[in-house]
């Protein structure tokens, strides 16, 4: 049975989409791009996978991301570029990205890497053994990213914990595999970077198998991060109370019932 199935088996190797957010990222948008087709043609030369899908959503980009984009995308079949006329949000690109994966299984993170891509196909290899549809990674050591944003970390994991009983530790890290049937059935509304509790808690309510998976965390180094800013953590927590009901209200599958 193909990965993605009605028993949610994951065999390999698998069609892998690999999703990427993007806002402003012309300094380091081609560097990725290159080190995801390397990291790509070492994936199916193990036959860890079958093809590697690149979607990168770019939300409203007002430097030369847009350019860069459209001259990779011209030559590689394999790069799906989803534009966003106007800058949305987080989660409007993780879900414009989701929306245009193909794969049997997705990964979606930032487009600064921030975690090494030899991971992959350790993470593949945990889902089939693990019969998962979502591996969350987690940071081993967050000291990099600052302050501000290590104390900002803390405090939401322990809330979202608190509010919606999601058991992932590192909740809002940009490092999660997915499982087609798991992309397929989650509805996702946030607009926003409550994204990544929305999208862990749906799928934990739903009835999904959730595992977690430790990596070594490279801190930005191009480019300006946005997370811990006053108006993205307004944002947050306006989206958190708006969607808290609907979040809450799903249940397990029908099948899991």
């Amino acid at each position: 049975m193909s990965a993605g199935g009605p028993e949610g088996t994951l065999r390999a190797p698998v069609r892998l989409s690999v999703v990427l957010p993007t806002w402003n990222e012309q300094d380091g948008i081609l560097t990725t791009l290159d080190a995801v087709a390397e990291s790509a043609g070492e994936l199916v030369a193990a036959g860890e996978v079958e093809s590697v899908q690149v979607v990168v959503v770019d939300d409203g980009s007002t430097d030369g991301t847009p350019e860069l984009l459209a001259q990779r995308s011209s030559a590689d079949p394999a790069l799906v570029v989803v534009t966003h006329p106007a800058n949305r949000g987080l989660g409007a690109g993780v879900r414009s990205g989701l929306a245009a994966s193909t794969g049997d299984v997705v990964l979606y993170t930032d487009a600064d890497l921030p975690f090494d891509l030899v991971e992959v196909a350790k993470a593949l290899r945990i889902m089939r053994q693990r019969d998962v549809a979502m591996l969350a990674l987690y940071r081993h050591d967050r000291t990099g990213e600052g302050v501000r944003r290590f104390v900002f970390s803390y405090a939401y994991n322990l809330l979202v914990r608190t509010v919606l009983g999601v058991r992932v530790r590192d909740v809002n890290f940009a490092g999660k595999f997915l499982r087609r049937d798991l992309v397929d059935s989650v509805e996702l509304r946030s607009e926003g970077s409550f994204v990544d509790a929305e999208l862990v808690a749906k799928a934990e309510r739903a009835g999904f198998g959730v595992a977690q998976f430790g990596v070594d965390y490279f801190p930005r180094s191009r480019g300006v991060s946005t997370v811990s800013s006053t108006p993205v953590v307004l944002r947050i927590f306006r989206e958190m109370r708006a969607l808290l009901p609907e979040v809450r209200a799903v249940g397990p599958r029908p099948e899991l019932r």
